[in-house]
């Protein structure tokens, strides 16, 4: 009964003959080799530090020409399997530069197959899918303080070729290192690995390890019973802590404080005043040198005035904002009457005064008009009697 044609059965000889003619070794249809593994910053290489922070390794030249004889999936994906650990992850090559019987895997690749510098790893070749969705998780809060992760991540995972769920992998960032755990992949298999070579990631995040959620409290303040009693929805207070810090009463808009203070101190005459007649005893002023002396400077530094025609300088701290804008209550209808009656009453009711001093009283301008009666002269007799 005929079965067919399988390239890559072993007791076929149209099989062997095929595998013979396109260089293929019969039984193996793909990598399957042993090495003793080692950190990859002790590669026979430049110090490439960043490779550290991915999922490519260094093979020997023999297992490129191993592969080139296989039928394998390229980009070539790798899976590390530590048989005694019971632990596997997946990875790319990036090199083949590596000596003979060993590989050069990065340090937190190590730390996930729980295998010691030297020890035997399992290398097999294999087939990912690409990648639609990793959920990660950052092991420390520190992540938060990163402002951009999505643009911190596309530049990470430039060195990586595969993730697979359980790995916790590491990089750095403004000279601090982070560690993040992959908590889920998608599309899922058995393999439990994605491929991130070309392809579209959507990353979602879970909260960080020790990240605690801040209690929410209600926009309103409810009201307290004390002795002396609180108005519902508890104190109002006409200036914030801001306000108060920055001393916003001196330099509010409406405020006079600041101009008045610095009229004071701003003066357009800030030399002294020399009288023309000078008394006698008076000290004179000792007059400048007209021709300049040595070791002496004529030019005297320039007095700093104050600006009061502007608003005052506010300074902040870094990332605080301060809204200082004058609360105007809204008027109401009994205001709006108010101001209205006021507006038509006369301003002008009182009486006049005159700049004489006080006012005339009746009759007493008559008096005054009236001339005074002269009395005819008497004589004096030069014997001095009485005429």
């Amino acid at each position: 009964m005929y079965r067919g044609f399988n390239p890559f059965d072993a007791d076929d000889p149209a099989a062997m003959s095929y595998m013979a003619r396109s260089g293929m070794r019969g039984g193996q249809r793909r990598f399957d080799e042993y090495f003793r593994c080692y950190p990859i910053v002790m590669a026979p290489t430049a110090e490439r530090p960043e490779l550290n922070h991915g999922s490519k390794i260094f093979l020997p030249p023999s297992a490129l020409q191993k592969i080139s004889q296989l039928h394998v999936q390229w980009p070539l994906m790798l899976e590390m399997v530590n048989g005694e650990k019971e632990r596997q992850t997946h990875a790319g090559v990036l090199e083949f530069v590596a000596e003979e019987g060993r590989a050069y895997i990065p340090q937190w690749m190590m730390q996930v197959l729980q295998l010691d510098v030297g020890d035997m790893i399992q290398i097999k070749s294999t087939s990912l899918e690409l990648a639609k969705m990793v959920k990660l998780q950052p092991q420390s809060t520190k992540f938060l303080d990163i402002s951009d992760p999505k643009a911190v991540l596309e530049k990470v995972f430039r060195n990586f070729a595969t993730l697979t769920k359980g790995d916790v992998f590491n990089f750095e960032y403004n000279d601090e290192y982070y560690d993040v755990a992959v908590l889920e992949v998608k599309p899922e298999t058995d393999k439990m690995g994605v491929c991130m070579i070309e392809t579209d990631v959507s990353v979602e995040f879970a909260p960080p390890v020790g990240y605690v959620e801040p209690q929410k409290t209600s926009g309103t303040s409810t009201p307290r019973s004390t002795k002396g009693g609180l108005p519902t929805g508890g104190l109002m207070h006409p200036q914030g802590t801001m306000a108060q810090s920055i001393n916003y009463n001196a330099i509010a808009p409406g405020s006079t404080t600041a101009a008045d203070g610095a009229r004071a101190v701003s003066s357009h005459f800030l030399s002294e005043g020399h009288k023309l007649n000078a008394k006698k005893g008076a000290k004179a002023p000792t007059p400048k040198p007209t021709t300049p002396v040595a070791g002496t400077s004529t030019n005297e530094p320039p007095v700093q005035r104050r600006r009061t025609n502007g608003p005052m300088p506010l300074r902040l701290p870094p990332n605080k904002l301060f809204f200082g804008y004058e609360i105007k209550p809204v008027k109401t209808d009994a205001d709006k009457e108010a101001e209205k009656e006021n507006m038509n009453k006369p301003h002008f009711a009182g009486s006049g005064q005159t700049l004489r001093g006080a006012v005339k009283r009746k009759g007493e301008g008559e008096d005054k008009g009236k001339a005074p009666e002269k009395k005819p002269a008497e004589g004096r007799r030069l014997d001095g009697r009485k005429p």
